[in-house]
Parts: structure tokens; C-alpha cells; sequence
């Protein structure tokens, strides 16, 4: 046997304590009382991590409970009769299809929140040598680099005042670049695809 399996040799060949089982249980209900106390006294860090494993369990609880409440549906599917069936009669004595049926109606539901979202384009990211434009000073060599120009539209907020550029390196300087500052996140314009029931973009 394994060294690290020291535990289970143990338990071969002495058995567990009499009252193991019990304790288990009793270990198992404490469970939920913990991770109450857990949920209300944990800060930052841990309290984050603590949710989101809450949460990932949930989500697998949820789907668990879907898949068996959708597993033990009543199926009395009987033979095809012989002869043929009148239309009325078709959909009698035969609920083997309620899966399929509840599939179809997340379908439909989807869909019709589909005609309400608006696809927001995603904002890609841009490189600090797109951002921003070197800009060489010196009085004779023009070796001095440290100077940058931002090139695109930026948002900086109704309270933005500068700073004198000694104080302000890489980030803004005194060159008068205000065609680029916007006051108000709004004034950026974007193209929205409207769902094609509607029929038209804006």
C-alpha cells in the first residue's frame, strides 16, 4: 500500500471510532449554520471568494433540480395503433413529448427578450503608442521625450481643471488638445442593429 494512504490502512485494519456515524451527522448539519456565519461575518477577500463559490454552488443545485424535475416526467407512450387516428385524438395519451415542449418554450421566451437588448459593441482596447503621441522637446537636440499628446477623445469629467505639465507628465499637457476632452460620456456615438422583427436600424 501507498505511503500516503496511511489513513485507510488505519482504518482496515482497526476499524472506525463506534459513534463515527454520528458524528458525521451531526458534522454535515453544522455544515449549513457555517456557512451562515461564514456569509455574515467574512470581509473583503475571503467574503468575495466565499460568494462566489455560494453562488456556483447554487447554480449547480438549480440545474440539478431542472434536469430531475424534467427526468420524471410521466410517460405513458403507448404503440403506434394500426389504424390511423382522427386529428382531434392525435395529441392524447401522450405527454412523452414535455421536454421537448418546455425546450421549445425557453426557446420562445429567449427570443422575445432577444426584441429588447440592445448589442452594445464591444470596446476594444487601444495601445499607449496609439493613445499617445511622443512628443520630443529640448532647445537645441530635441532629445527630451517625455512630453505625450493624447490623440483621442477622452472623458475627463465636468470638474477637470489641468495641471502645468511639469506636474502632469504622460497624462495631459499645456498643448491645447481640447477638441479631444469630453465633459459628458454621451457624446460618443454608436451603431445599434434593432431586432430584425422590428425591421430598421438606428
Amino acid at each position: 500500500m501507498p505511503q500516503n494512504e496511511y489513513m485507510e490502512r488505519w482504518r482496515k485494519l482497526h476499524g472506525r471510532r463506534l459513534d463515527h456515524e454520528e458524528k458525521a451527522r451531526k458534522k454535515e448539519a453544522r455544515e449549513g449554520h457555517k456557512a451562515s456565519k461564514d456569509a455574515q461575518n467574512l470581509r473583503g477577500l475571503r467574503a468575495k471568494l466565499h460568494a462566489k463559490k455560494r453562488h456556483n454552488e447554487k447554480i449547480q443545485m438549480r440545474k440539478q433540480i431542472k434536469a430531475h424535475e424534467e427526468r420524471n416526467v410521466k410517460t405513458n407512450d403507448e404503440k403506434e395503433p394500426s389504424e390511423p387516428m382522427p386529428a382531434y385524438l392525435l395529441d392524447r395519451n401522450n405527454p412523452s413529448n414535455a421536454k421537448a415542449i418546455s425546450s421549445q418554450i425557453k426557446n420562445k421566451r429567449a427570443e422575445k427578450a432577444a426584441r429588447f437588448q440592445v448589442p452594445l459593441p464591444k470596446v476594444k482596447g487601444i495601445s499607449e503608442e496609439e493613445m499617445f503621441k511622443v512628443i520630443s522637446t529640448g532647445k537645441k537636440t530635441h532629445q527630451k521625450s517625455w512630453k505625450r499628446m493624447i490623440t483621442k477623445p477622452t472623458f475627463v469629467g465636468p470638474n477637470f481643471t489641468r495641471r502645468d505639465p511639469k506636474h502632469e507628465r504622460q497624462v495631459f499637457l499645456r498643448i491645447r488638445r481640447l477638441g479631444v476632452l469630453r465633459i459628458f460620456a454621451n457624446e460618443v456615438v454608436f451603431q445599434y442593429q434593432i431586432h430584425p422583427s422590428y425591421g430598421f436600424t438606428v
